[in-house]
């Protein structure tokens, strides 16, 4: 007898037993992600739940696909940042590049079904990204064009496809495509063109726009319009404008009105309760961002806000002012997501820049928690006046640390700390909400990214936990006499907003080390779980590490959190998945205590938000992440000459090893 016989057969049945165990689920449930927060109510969750905190550490690469849209900037705009967050609908995956081509895939391999070019204009973009389209799908599958893609560009189009095809709804508009800066007056080179998803509610299209921060006083309309689906005429038009001027209709602008110029923007995206029929707007500040003179009257009325508008015409509902009078470039990036507090309560989050997150009403607008208005310091500048107060939630408690001291200030090389409390004693800071001032920097602390950005928070409605990415990267801002600046372009004047129209040009800059690091104590980004219904905090842990990018090395060592933008995913098997970060890792968490599960390293850093779907009762989960960078936080961590190492062009897609 083999005395190897006894042991080998064992060891068979115990790998049989094994595999018995790992086998993949094939119980749960189904999903598409119809939108790109996954619904109209954009809490970025996903229903599936073969992927849990058991298996996830099986995780593997099911395909990749490269774009080949990926620059780290030319003379005529900047580097690129591939944000996209694909769209899964009737077994067809959707995504748009920084170029905007639009893209459809077989979600399970990752073969191309068809591509389109719309040969957008890049000069002068800043950042050309574009964050997702849209999809509709007429209730009539026999009429022209029934299934439509719509995607908005950096030249300022709004273009309709035929999903099946990837050809130009030529019915949509003119040959497909509506002219978006029609009824806008003076448009300069790159001044006004849209990063972020359409909205579609119904028979239709939603936008609004980015508008480029600082430049003039006199700057294009921050007007959101609807069009008709099919046929691209709008239908309806929000020129916001405050309540003792009269806005400019959809009926003026067909007859050839212009809309009122200077209104605050919306170039988040946009998020909807469908039942109910309202549209739900981030805003930023009307302009120019620094300065708020007597020229701009109350044109700050809807600005850095959450408005909520009737779908059907346009006509707001509500809003609510996250800042008055913003001077700080505070605006609302994030998208407002829905949820129902207590089962009953319907709910948006409203989460900003400063950190604060405000949970509303989303039928009446009014604080879920107490919102007390707290008085802030005076603006130091002659001709300006701004609110004396601003509004703080008392709950959630804010991501981001509300104020800082010299016990904060922090420096990695021998003498940084100093250096950095030197600046810091020189600097005009009351705490947060310290305006900007004429003869000294002024502290921006949360600093102009935020706090949370565009990437906006996830959430589980089975458990109602919220999960939020933030980071904490101080930066400064100074207004300056514009007769005693010569050139706004020039070296020394790196980050300056002209603000043409005003006497004040304002001049941005991080709050450095001598070594280019933050002045301040790590982390520098965070994730947190908050409970929606108690609004209490869960847990905090920092998000990310610098890894080989940490002078000396150190990155290796220490859990400093780094710089972060785009969002989470959550799962109905209690998973949150992120990216974010500056270190080229995608990691999934314990969404119940922010324990981290399982980590993989991507082609480059993903600053764009995960989604998941599965197609077939016997088929498997998919978690898909773009990783391509972000061309203005690649500049930060790694200068001109190597920021095209931070940058890619990957959709990288994954699922159960069997």
């Amino acid at each position: 007898m083999n005395r190897f016989f006894i042991p080998v057969a064992s060891f068979a049945v115990l790998a049989l037993v094994a595999c018995g165990g790992d086998e993949i689920d094939h119980a749960g449930p189904v999903a598409n992600w119809p939108t790109i927060g996954g619904g109209a109510a954009s809490q970025r969750f996903t229903p599936l739940n073969q992927i849990t905190s058991e298996n996830v550490n099986r995780l593997e690469v099911a395909w990749t696909y490269r774009t080949g849209d990926v620059s780290p900037g030319t003379e005529s705009h900047g580097a690129t940042a591939f944000q996209a967050t694909p769209l899964v609908v009737n077994d067809t995956m959707f995504l748009c590049t920084p170029l905007n081509r639009v893209i459809a895939l077989d979600p399970e391999t990752g073969q191309e079904l068809w591509v389109h070019d719309p040969q957008v204009a890049l000069a002068g973009v800043y950042t050309p990204t574009c964050r997702g389209v849209a999809h509709w799908q007429a209730k009539n599958e026999a009429e022209h064009c029934s299934q439509r893609i719509l995607s908005g560009t950096l030249d300022a189009r709004l273009i309709a496809l035929d999903a099946r095809t990837g050809e130009a709804c030529l019915d949509f508009g003119e040959n497909g495509s509506v002219d978006l800066t029609r009824n806008l007056g003076d448009v300069r080179l790159a001044e006004y063109y849209v990063s972020s998803a359409p909205l579609v509610i119904e028979d239709l299209v939603i936008t609004g726009a980015f508008v480029m921060d600082g430049q003039r006083l006199d700057a294009p309309p921050g007007v959101v319009r609807a069009f008709d689906v099919r046929s691209g005429e709008l239908r309806w038009a929000f020129d916001p404008v405050p309540p003792d001027m009269q806005p400019v209709t959809a009926e003026a602008a067909r007859a050839g009105a212009d809309f009122t110029r200077s209104t605050p923007n919306s170039w988040g995206n946009l998020s909807a309760d469908v039942e109910r029929g309202i549209v739900y707007l981030p805003t930023g500040g009307s302009q120019p961002d620094h300065y708020r003179g007597v020229e701009r009257g109350n044109m700050d009325h809807y600005g850095t806000s959450v408005v909520a508008l009737d779908a059907r015409d346009g006509k707001p509902l509500w809003n609510f002012q996250t800042v008055h009078r913003d001077v700080w470039d505070w605006d609302v990036a994030a998208q407002p997501v829905l949820f129902d507090q207590h089962g009953n309560v319907p709910g948006v989050i409203v989460a900003t820049k400063m950190g604060h997150v405000f949970l509303l009403n989303r039928v009446t607008g009014e604080p879920l928690f107490p919102v007390e208005e707290r008085p802030v310091p005076a603006s130091p500048v002659p001709g300006e006046t701004i609110s004396a107060t601003q509004p703080f939630p008392t709950l959630p408690t804010p991501v981001h640390p509300p104020t800082l001291t010299e016990d904060d200030i922090w420096g990695i090389y021998p003498g940084d700390r100093q250096a950095c409390l030197e600046q810091f004693r020189e600097l005009n800071y009351q705490g947060i909400f310290t305006p900007p001032a004429v003869d000294r920097p002024t502290l921006m602390w949360p600093g102009l990214g935020g706090g949370i950005n565009w990437g906006s928070v996830s959430v589980n409605p089975l458990t109602n936990t919220m999960v939020v990415n933030s980071m904490r990267v101080p930066y400064t801002v100074q207004l300056l006499p514009r007769d005693q600046v010569e050139n706004t372009e020039g070296a020394d004047l790196v980050g300056a907003a002209p603000q043409e129209g005003t006497p004040w040009v304002a001049v941005r800059a991080g709050f450095l080390s001598p070594h280019n690091t933050p002045c301040t104590a790590p982390p520098w980004g965070v994730l947190t779980g908050i409970d929606l219904d108690s609004g209490e905090t869960l847990w905090e842990v920092p998000l990310g590490n610098l890894a080989e990018l940490a002078p000396l090395g150190l990155g290796r060592f220490f859990n400093w959190g780094t710089p972060n933008t785009g969002g989470s995913l959550q799962t109905a098997s209690g998973l949150v998945f992120i990216a974010a970060t500056l270190d080229s890792r995608f990691r999934a968490f314990d969404a119940a205590t922010g324990e981290t599960l399982w980590t993989d390293t991507l082609p480059a850093p993903a600053q764009a938000t995960p989604m998941s779907f599965r197609l077939s009762s016997t088929g498997k989960q998919y978690i898909a992440i773009a990783a391509g960078g972000h061309g203005p936080l690649a500049y930060a961590a790694k200068g001109p000459e190597k920021l095209q190492e931070l940058l890619g062009d990957t959709l990288v897609v994954y699922r159960l090893r069997d």
